[in-house]
């Protein structure tokens, strides 16, 4: 890993900020080409919000930017982390336009003044502190900080310029949702009086004598659920039942992963080239050449991770090691170098670019300042004022306990080869180096290890194999009925799975058990209910696809939630049956009998809001009967519909046991601020924005672009 890259993980936000950006236009310009390639409808919006359209142009930037802000972080690079930065621009994209129409009502803005003091003041955002700090201080500068943005948006490309503009504008949003936000949150109260009144609720306790009769005692064939029923309760509690469009299919996948012979004709390839890798001189040339690098540095032994490293490390100096099997690649390994180092090094250093200057120029200058602090110049401002390393100027050029296989590999091993307090200068890709090794810490074995590797590839003729299989499937199933009868008679004694996919939406990337693939959730979405799609390649595998369920957005069907109604609806009208059958009694003993002889059973030490104690569970309504004042001294309380029975009570006590109260002003802060969180959580149903996000008209075409 070089400096540079160093320097982006420590300071990845920024980074992407203020240079990565750069990048943008030709990231874009590649993705418009690939949507032209793939011909879809060029729609110049990708939904709308309260009628107001979400441009197809600035969606993408956010796009882009997401994914920029992912890679820097180290998510990797795939299908399921460009969905993620799509779901992540259209959430922050509905959240902007339902932010800016409702402050546009209450007339809430964020002022210049506000906005500088966002991006300079003493609590601006922890990047900007983390790039522009004093190096005498260590404090943030805020001043250099406006200096170097106000630069970028005078001069900078047009790159540069819109992506400091959208970092403002991000900054800029979440002031407006922080304000709209504490209108709710700088209202909450909780009065001491509620806060007394849980108290004495917390000190009752009570105990009952029950008899029940379980559900699970009933028959589910003794009760009868009809589909007009679960549509009734559909009907009458229809925003529990909201749901998104989504596709589900039946699925059977192909291997087409390399063969036995495939990986046979990969090792012997390998095999041919381990005499050429053990007499090459020039590593660096060799590898290069065969598609391989190579990193020219000592790592140490605790932070090399190899497929049979100890092995490797007991191959003598020159000697080549392999072929082997690794993962699905075969593998040579030589061993470069052996040495002894330390585990980490800390250091500081002035880079002179040669990306600015040529290399006899940039040479005598690192040669100057080498002088220069030789005569006893102040390190710190040689850096302040030379060091082309942006990342080490606010710490004076320091790196500290940095390990091996960091930084380049010239640079790696003379801070990692030599001892505390060499000086000198280091050639590196980037350019000269002034270096001084300020400590080091920890000893052990160290390896220079070059590698040679080849994947496993699918030969032709196990891809095509593969394809014949799916297609000669794909004969058979011309409809549903046909693609479950070929499976059963044809597939599945070859012992071939039968997947089943659900929850497509029209944004996925990727189908769960078949992987990632657009063209194949756009055919899914292009087909009817029955049918089967044509086979496709998707990762190491041709799949065959029956599309089984189409759900539109709306309201969720009878048979999308029978299985969680249908038990619901089952047991109410056991409870009715159970209630019918033990009518009108005088007495507990009563009940038991009527119940078969059920024994009368106690459950003491009930407190109000809490399970009951034993076997009974949680059941809230025999809690509430328990507490009910109107209920104490009642021979019979009932029948009472429970969640897992019907219940039939006595109250046979009821009183109050001291409570520790603590101290009330405590309990009403936390409170409060329980609420606040609420109130900031985007996934709360307090959240503000969550809530006009739900009473919002939101048409999302996604789709058509991605």
């Amino acid at each position: 890993m070089s400096i540079i890259q160093t320097i982006r993980d420590k300071y990845a936000i920024p980074a992407i900020a203020l240079v990565v950006l750069a990048m943008v236009g030709f990231i874009l310009m590649d993705r418009f080409q690939f949507l032209n390639m793939t011909g879809n409808k060029q729609e110049k919006s990708v939904g709308s919000v309260n009628g107001k359209d979400i441009a197809f142009e600035e969606f993408n930037k956010l796009v882009v930017q997401a994914e920029e802000n992912m890679k820097a972080q180290g998510y990797p690079q795939n299908a399921a982390m460009t969905q993620q930065a799509i779901e992540q621009a259209w959430g922050q994209s509905v959240a902007e336009v339902l932010l800016d129409q409702e402050l546009g009502v209450l007339g809430i803005n964020v002022s210049q003044k506000e906005s500088d003091d966002i991006l300079y003041g003493v609590n601006a955002p922890q990047d900007l502190q983390n790039q522009f700090r004093d190096s005498k201080t260590g404090l943030y500068n805020g001043a250099l900080a406006k200096q170097n943005i106000d630069q970028l948006l005078s001069t900078g490309t047009a790159e540069q310029k819109a992506g400091i503009s959208n970092y403002i504008k991000a900054l800029t949003n979440m002031r407006k949702s922080e304000k709209y936000t504490s209108l709710f949150s700088t209202t909450t109260n909780y009065p001491r009086w509620v806060i007394e009144k849980q108290n004495a609720e917390s000190s009752q306790m009570a105990r009952i004598s029950l008899v029940r009769e379980l559900y699970t005692n009933i028959p589910d064939s003794a009760v009868t659920v009809s589909d007009a029923e679960i549509q009734d309760y559909i009907s009458k509690h229809a925003n529990q039942f909201k749901q998104q469009e989504s596709r589900s299919i039946y699925y059977v996948l192909f291997s087409a992963s390399p063969s036995s012979s495939d990986s046979a004709a990969t090792r012997n390839e390998v095999s041919t080239l381990k005499d050429r890798f053990n007499a090459a001189e020039d590593l660096d040339q060799f590898l290069a050449g065969e598609g391989g690098q190579f990193y020219n540095g000592y790592i140490s032994a605790k932070a090399i991770q190899l497929q049979l490293r100890d092995s490797i490390f007991r191959t003598p100096v020159g000697e080549v090691y392999g072929p082997y099997l690794d993962a699905s690649t075969y593998t040579l390994a030589r061993m470069v170098g052996k040495t002894t180092m330390p585990d980490t090094v800390s250091i500081r250093h002035i880079l002179i670019s040669t990306q600015r200057r040529d290399s006899a120029t940039a040479y005598n200058l690192c040669d100057s300042l080498q002088k220069a602090v030789a005569r006893g110049a102040n390190f710190d401002s040689l850096v302040v004022n030379f060091s082309d390393d942006q990342g080490s100027k606010a710490t004076g050029g320091k790196y500290e306990n940095v390990p091996s296989g960091q930084m380049v590999g010239p640079f790696n091993d003379f801070i990692f080869l030599r001892g505390t307090g060499s000086k000198g200068i280091v050639k590196t890709d980037f350019g000269f180096h002034y270096v001084e090794i300020l400590s080091q810490k920890g000893s052990g074995p160290a390896y220079k290890i070059a590698q040679l590797s080849k994947e496993i590839v699918v030969s032709q003729e196990t891809d095509n194999a593969a394809l014949n299989k799916a297609n000669e499937f794909a004969s058979y199933s011309k409809d549903l009925a046909s693609f479950e009868k070929a499976y059963e008679e044809k597939i599945k004694p070859q012992g071939l799975f039968k997947g089943v996919a659900t929850d497509i939406t029209p944004i996925s990337f990727e189908v769960r058990g078949v992987g990632s693939s657009r063209s194949f959730v756009r055919a899914i979405y292009d087909a009817d209910k029955g049918d089967v799609l044509k086979p496709e390649r998707i990762e190491n595998n041709y799949v065959v696809a029956a599309l089984f369920d189409v759900q539109e957005e709306g309201t969720a069907s009878v048979n999308t939630v029978k299985a969680s109604v249908d038990p619901f609806l089952r047991n109410k009208k056991k409870a009715a049956y159970i209630s019918k059958k033990l009518g009108t009694l005088a007495s507990l003993e009563a009940a038991a009998a009527t119940l078969g002889g059920k024994a009368i059973e106690v459950a003491d030490s009930i407190r109000m809001g809490g399970a009951l104690t034993g076997t009974f569970g949680y059941e809230p309504r025999v809690t509430g009967a328990a507490f009910n004042p109107a209920n104490k001294g009642k021979a019979l309380v009932g029948p009472i519909e429970g969640l897992s029975g019907v219940f039939v009570i006595r109250v046979d006590d009821a009183g109050t046991t001291p409570v520790v109260q603590g101290d009330i002003n405590s309990f009403r802060q936390s409170r409060y601020l329980q609420a606040v969180q609420a109130f900031s959580n985007q996934y709360s149903p307090q959240n503000p924005v969550g809530i006009l996000r739900n009473a919002a008209k939101i048409k999302d075409k996604r789709q058509n672009r991605y």
